[in-house]
């Protein structure tokens, strides 16, 4: 009697432990990111922010590349290739879903491990972020109402435009055109749909997400004139070349195979 109490008390605290931890890994993918207990990946040998797991920061409302279902959960091509360079790192792919500009600070304060959310690389964020090798490329398109008067990049001057806070467009067109010239809005969408009430004249966002977005509102055109041609690619914490040169060989071994152009052709057609 007295051994199989022993052996009951035993179970009991060993499920008491199995609960505790079980406590820490159901956590919020954003409360869970912020913890500083970072302990190698088994398989890697790579220090995660969370154990096990690789972290990524986005902005889920830029299709095709982050969306989210209407059962909630994530999709597109940034999603699948980050889910795609988990496995070849032997982790779990976590995503915490946030701001554009609060993504990009999550990577540079090593509160995610990395950032996708059509990140493009420029000069100002290679002096706090390192980056992957290119996996994708984008192009920066002009939203206008049909029957609008702008029909060129060069008639964007004297209007107002549209685009999503801390991107590349915002960028471009605040150095360009003056900020006055600007409004920025958190999302795409909001920039959209701020283009149908006539609050801007037009929006300028990358191409992909520009089609969605048109196909969605009927009375909305792209312009054939493209702005910009950019590179994306994965920002991580600046002078964390492990995790870099991680995911540069997990990169290349996913578009020498083919896995990276399947992806994106599942989302974007060749025409």
């Amino acid at each position: 009697m007295k051994k199989f109490v022993a052996i009951l008390l035993a179970l009991t605290l060993a499920l008491s432990l199995v609960a505790c931890g079980g406590a820490a890994s159901s956590a919020p993918a954003s409360e869970a990111a912020s913890g500083s207990d970072s302990e190698p990946a088994a398989e890697t040998g790579l220090t995660t922010v969370n154990p096990g797991k690789l972290t990524m920061s986005t902005n889920a409302a830029f299709p095709p590349y982050e969306m989210t279902t209407d059962s909630g959960d994530f999709e597109g091509i940034d999603v699948e290739v980050a889910a795609a360079i988990a496995e070849k790192l032997g982790l779990e792919l976590q995503i915490d879903d946030m701001d554009f500009d609060a993504a990009l600070l999550a990577a540079q304060q090593g509160k995610s491990d990395m950032v996708m959310a059509g990140v493009t690389v420029t000069e100002d964020r290679l002096k706090v972020m390192d980056f992957s090798d290119s996996y994708a490329t984008g192009i920066q398109s002009i939203i206008v109402p049909e029957g609008s008067e702008i029909a060129s990049v060069e008639d964007l001057a004297g209007h107002l435009i549209g685009t999503q806070r801390g991107t590349t467009g915002y960028i471009y067109c605040s150095d360009e055109f003056g900020e006055d010239s600007v409004i920025a809005y958190d999302n795409g969408l909001t920039a959209v749909q701020a283009l149908n009430n006539g609050q801007v004249d037009c929006v300028v966002i990358d191409n992909a997400p520009a089609q969605e977005f048109v196909a969605a509102n009927p009375g909305l055109v792209i312009l054939d004139t493209e702005y910009a041609v950019e590179d994306y690619a994965i920002g991580m914490a600046k002078g964390n070349t492990e995790l870099v040169e991680a995911v540069n060989a997990a990169l290349a071994e996913l578009i020498a195979d083919g896995t990276v152009q399947a992806i994106v052709d599942k989302y974007i057609s060749a025409n």
